[in-house]
């Protein structure tokens, strides 16, 4: 996944960020032509947490073909040329590599500093011995 300039785009009603994206092949004939699939991605904040995820806003397919499609067989490293020339078809600028903000981790309980004693009660067993 890349990091972009912001595209405000119609999602839900409203309009709202979309600062990453993320891009897959669908399929490639493996000769002339291969599809993929894109995602413009918002990120959003978890409510009382510094956890951010991402949520996709846009969904589409481009198609890959010709001397374009050559080109990215030949290209090293071939994700990046895919990133690149997707960007390029939608008019998007990456800034960077999206680095997913690290989950958050729950707090750790106190360890208890007073000790605690447990009585387990006795037990007895009588034997009762008759002699005849």
């Amino acid at each position: 996944m890349k990091t972009i300039t912001p595209v405000t785009v119609w999602y839900n009603g409203s309009e709202v960020p979309a600062t990453v994206l993320n891009a897959t092949v669908q399929n490639d004939n493996m000769q002339n032509s291969a599809t993929f699939m894109y995602q413009l991605m918002q990120e959003i904040s978890q409510p009382n947490t510094s956890y951010v995820y991402t949520q996709p806003v846009v969904t589409g397919y481009l198609t890959i073909a010709g001397t374009d499609y050559q080109d990215w067989d030949l290209a090293s490293p071939a994700n990046e040329f895919a990133y690149e020339w997707i960007a390029e078809q939608l008019k998007l600028t990456i800034t960077g590599e999206y680095v997913p903000p690290a989950p958050p981790v729950p707090p750790i309980p106190p360890i208890s500093t007073t000790s605690t004693t447990t009585e387990v009660p006795a037990t007895t067993t009588s034997t009762t011995t008759e002699l005849i």
